[in-house]
């Protein structure tokens, strides 16, 4: 205990003394050589109050919250308004929406509740857990025990299926899409071998769903024996090949021989869930997360990164191999030695890279810039803009609706808006559904209601400072003031008008995108 209350304050005092949020700053300048020159400046204080709000408390801010921040004229106002946030009940809910689709990838819930589930992680974001421990829970829990059982929905809700699982876990936790290498090496990819993918498979081969899978409380029962066996499609000779269980990269475990007659702390039997002196699959956890696979830290902050700055350091986040470097090598492998040294600490980590002038710049292009033929994603020159998840838009929809909360509607929006079961989130293209929902969706417009009847109490002079703070976060231009006066001078029912005002901002692409 004395030791690590030391090793922390001698972290502590060295952040103090070289903080890393500047350094981040200077990796990124230097990946472009005319950065000083073509970069964006800082965002304005509307673009990125409206922008710490959504990435830090997974909504827009109030009125009141836009007015006192804009109104605020301290030197320190970003800086204590991240830390404001990070101790919100916000950051809470925000990591565990994160942490949901990062793990579960919006899969249907089947034999973990989505209550169960939120809570689990609730509990862990706030409580800061590191995230290599949460992990090893997660991959090590049996689901046996119904108190700890949510701990175990990586591994249940996609019944424990050994190829969708190996493929998982080295897609989520170690940054590589290998599925390719489960018949053969990968033609294109020199590091992607059929030998790793069975290796990894190799961890799970002893493990099943117990009675089985068809039982919505099964647990995870585990053989004490049972090797993994491939075959290449090209191998003309079909020669059947073996492998001990291996992280990818990494060296062959070696396997303990349990004394014969205890090779199982519960036997296997009739109606009993065999549980081995030795667990491969317990193995499993403590391999991923070790220090010494790289891949594990390395593969969590490249998603914190993506997450912040609308990209991975390496794009996309789960094919990181020689062929797609990272966009910044040392910077990545600086965020990656940082993160372990601070205890996987993923809201330490948020906090540093929301302090850079890189997560602060603005999404507008100079003009310097603007006169370029493509603007380089990749090179953070401007801030990149990332279309709000549909849990983002559950809740911001709410708030500038005037009915803060948002959880009521959570699900509808899941259902438009979460893209495809399994599937990575990253990418954004709006579906006809998507457009008639935001366009003539009835729901919508009764959240939208309350606003609508708010501002028609104000005076015409304050309507469009109110909308366009409550909506956009921001005040409006003069050309919009005057649009939103000539509006309600020729409305005959100028509730109705309100309303239809409303809405166009939350239809708006700007609504649409965090920017």
């Amino acid at each position: 205990m004395l030791l690590s209350v030391l090793l922390a304050a001698a972290v502590a005092a060295d952040d103090a003394r070289n903080p890393l949020h500047p350094r981040i700053d200077a990796a990124i300048a230097a990946g472009h050589p005319d950065f000083a020159t073509l970069a964006a400046p800082p965002a304005d204080d509307a673009e990125f109050v409206r922008r710490a709000y959504l990435d830090l408390a997974g909504t827009i801010p109030t009125v009141a919250e836009v007015r006192a921040f804009l109104d605020d004229k301290s030197p320190g106002k970003r800086a204590g308004l991240i830390d404001q946030l990070l101790a919100s009940p916000g950051y809470v809910r925000r990591m565990v929406w994160f942490l949901d689709v990062t793990l579960m990838e919006r899969r249907p819930d089947v034999k973990v509740t989505r209550t169960a589930w939120e809570e689990y992680l609730r509990a862990a974001v706030a409580n800061n857990r590191p995230y290599d421990a949460l992990v090893r829970e997660m991959l090590s829990n049996d689901g046996a025990d119904p108190k700890t059982r949510p701990a175990a929905k990586f591994l249940l809700d996609r019944n424990l299926e050994r190829d969708p699982v190996t493929r998982d876990l080295s897609r989520v936790f170690l940054g590589r899409d290998i599925r390719c290498a489960q018949c053969h090496d990968h033609p294109s990819i020199t590091d992607y071998k059929q030998a790793e993918y069975f290796g990894l498979a190799a961890f799970l081969n002893r493990s099943a769903l117990f009675p089985s899978a068809a039982v919505a409380n099964a647990a995870i029962g585990e053989k004490a024996d049972g090797d993994v066996t491939f075959v290449s499609v090209f191998d003309k000779d079909k020669k059947q090949n073996t492998t001990p269980p291996m992280v990818l990269g990494g060296k062959p475990f070696a396997e303990p021989k349990p004394e014969k007659g205890k090779e199982y702390k519960v036997a296997p039997a009739a109606n009993v869930r065999p549980v081995p002196t030795f667990s491969r699959r317990e193995l499993l956890a403590g391999a991923i997360t070790s220090p010494e696979n790289t891949a594990f830290a390395r593969t969590a902050v490249n998603r914190v990164w993506a997450m912040m700055l609308g990209r991975g350091l390496v794009e996309a986040v789960d094919w990181d191999h020689p062929g797609n470097p990272p966009s910044h090598p040392e910077l990545l492998d600086l965020l990656s030695a940082e993160f372990v040294r601070h205890n996987h600490d993923v809201k330490w980590l948020v906090r540093q890279i929301a302090l850079t002038r890189t997560y602060q710049r603005s999404s507008e292009a100079p003009a310097a810039l603007a006169k370029l033929e493509s603007v380089p994603a990749d090179r953070y020159l401007v801030a990149n803009l990332k279309p709000l998840t549909a849990e983002h838009l559950a809740f911001a929809v709410a708030q500038a609706g005037g009915q803060p909360g948002g959880a009521g509607s959570v699900g509808t929006f899941r259902a438009m808006f979460g893209g495809r079961p399994g599937e990575s989130q990253a990418d954004f293209t709006a579906t006809l559904d998507q457009t008639l929902f935001l366009k003539y969706g009835p729901a919508l417009r009764g959240v939208l209601a309350p606003r609508a009847a708010a501002l028609a109490k104000l005076p015409d002079e304050a309507v469009a400072d109110e909308l366009f703070l409550s909506v956009l976060s921001r005040r409006p231009t003069a050309d919009e003031a005057k649009d939103v006066a000539d509006a309600l001078r020729r409305a005959k029912d100028r509730t109705a008008a309100l309303s239809e005002l409303v809405w166009a901002l939350v239809a708006s692409a700007e609504f649409r995108f965090n920017h």
